[in-house]
């Protein structure tokens, strides 16, 4: 069961990375002034469109490269990832925080990272379980 301290943890650990918080006081997470990563609590219409699917924990929202990298990673984490009607169309999935283990999270997280990090610094070593 991953937390918002997990996901502070991992990113981290990824270079260039840095934490800050919206208007809201929503947690987000930038590389290169890219936000690839921020806390999506769900709105009223999502928990509708949800209904007893709607996660009962923290969510957080990832910004995928393309619809083909959303649909991927759909497909490739479906037990973490899901999205509602508002994301139509826009590349970013939703992860459900408390049902994530910690070493899926890093990767999800770091692959995400990957997609929006400079190359300078994508080069760079990841500090992994830091």
């Amino acid at each position: 069961m991953a937390d918002w301290d997990d996901v502070r943890r991992i990113c981290a650990g990824l270079p260039g990375t840095g934490e800050e918080r919206s208007g809201q006081g929503h947690l987000g997470w930038t590389v290169g002034r890219r936000r690839f990563a921020w806390e999506r609590p769900l709105r009223r219409a999502d928990l509708a469109f949800l209904g007893d699917a709607a996660p009962a924990g923290p969510v957080l929202a990832v910004h995928t490269r393309d619809l083909t990298v959303k649909d991927a990673h759909l497909a490739e984490f479906p037990e973490l990832c899901f999205t509602t009607p508002h994301f139509d169309g826009y590349p970013a999935v939703l992860v459900r925080l408390a049902d994530a283990r910690p070493g899926d999270l890093e990767e999800l997280l770091s692959g995400i990272w990957l997609l929006h990090a400079p190359r300078a610094l994508a080069r760079e070593p990841v500090m992994r379980g830091r």
